[in-house]
């Protein structure tokens, strides 16, 4: 990898982050990683926006799990995220748990974790703040800004609301709105984690304690949802864990199993409040609202800003007729837009595995935009 660098960036009471609740954060931090380096133009910079339970180590060894950086197949030499040619960014969200300001940071005016006395946040705020974090960076225009699932809802909204600070955008498996389903689903899991008993009302930092179990239930629920009937079948059937039945209620299957490891594994790298707080944000997420309901108008500035939107056969967390409305949004306002649907059996998670058709088709779009855009191969000084 070349070049890694980031860490935390800090904005005083001056910069406030104004909140769509009316609420502001007086005292904000971003924790980022970068890859590569920016060229003399300052015209490779490439923003990678997260989903739901990642974060800001794209590419990168995790501090707490160390495995591998989430998007690894996808960002690095030969790549179509290649640090040799872009500036890559990725940041934790506002209202996440690895840095970046959220309900686990400590309120200056109390000293104590802001818990549910941190403000609700929308898809927007945490935008508003990517936003200060480029411009903290000197970058007035991003090359491309990318991102899979609540990450391709930050894209569409960074194109609504940030057109001109963009070149290129690319929307994978993503929505301009959460559905009624999602929502559902996302509620079921919030009301694990506020079942425990370890939950405190959501003062649980404050007193020694976590409610895992509730937080691993919700992981265990979400986490079918990434996946697919097919997947599910083809990886685990109805085989056992061991030899013959329990009899009892232990894990006799071994998609039982999976589950819980996910979930077990999931506590030890998550915040329980950042999850109510980011689901919540995911599902008051409707791009069209604060356009009159027309989902268009949120694009109609967006005419020069070139798109990518992907979606997968299999994913019926966010199905392709949602990235459907959004190409067909994209061309009632006047966008160049292109679409691609892949075939795989591997669900909404298939944005973060090694899909080859999916490399293929973004790698030839951000190829076709460097070439309109003047980027030259390497760390070349570029166009402006």
């Amino acid at each position: 990898m070349v070049g890694m660098e980031g860490g935390l960036i800090r904005f005083g009471p001056e910069h406030a982050l104004k909140l769509d609740s009316g609420a502001q954060l007086a005292e904000l931090e971003i924790a980022y990683r970068t890859y590569g380096q920016l060229n003399a133009a300052k015209s490779n910079a490439v923003l990678v926006c997260h989903a739901l339970t990642l974060d800001q180590h794209v590419a990168s060894e995790h501090p707490v799990t160390g495995k591998p950086g989430w998007w690894s197949r996808f960002v690095g030499p030969g790549l179509p995220l290649d640090p040799e040619r872009h500036f890559i960014i990725c940041s934790n969200v506002v209202g996440g748990c690895m840095g970046s300001t959220g309900p686990s940071s400590i309120d200056p005016k109390t000293g104590k974790p802001y818990a549910l006395r941190f403000p609700v946040i929308t898809i927007a705020d945490m935008v508003r703040a990517q936003a200060m974090l480029v411009e903290a960076l000197g970058i007035e225009t991003l090359f491309a800004v990318i991102g899979g699932s609540m990450g391709g809802m930050q894209v569409l909204q960074w194109a609504a609301d940030f057109p001109e600070r963009l070149y290129s955008a690319v929307c994978i498996a993503g929505a301009a709105r959460h559905s009624a389903q999602n929502i559902a689903f996302h509620e079921v899991g919030r009301q694990a984690i506020m079942a425990d008993p370890d939950w405190r009302g959501g003062d649980y930092a404050d007193q020694g304690v976590r409610p895992e179990k509730g937080l691993a239930v919700a992981r265990m629920a979400a986490h079918i949802t990434y996946l697919s009937e097919p997947a599910l079948q083809r990886k685990f059937g109805r085989e056992l864990q061991r030899d013959g039945l329990s009899w009892g209620f232990d894990a006799d299957f071994q998609v039982e199993s999976y589950l819980r490891h996910q979930g077990a594994s999931f506590v030890d790298r998550f915040d329980a409040n950042s999850y109510l707080y980011i689901t919540r944000a995911m599902d008051y997420f409707d791009l069209a609202v604060t356009h009159g309901g027309v989902l268009a108008e949120a694009f109609r500035r967006a005419r020069d800003v070139r798109f990518c939107v992907l979606s997968f056969t299999s994913d019926w967390l966010y199905p392709t007729a949602e990235s459907r409305a959004i190409v067909r949004a994209l061309n009632a306002a006047g966008c160049r837009a292109s679409f691609v649907e892949i075939e795989t059996d591997k669900g909404h998670d298939a944005f973060l595995l090694d899909e080859p058709v999916m490399t293929a088709a973004v790698s030839g779009f951000l190829e076709s935009a460097a070439q309109s855009r003047g980027l030259a191969r390497g760390l070349a000084s570029g166009a402006a």
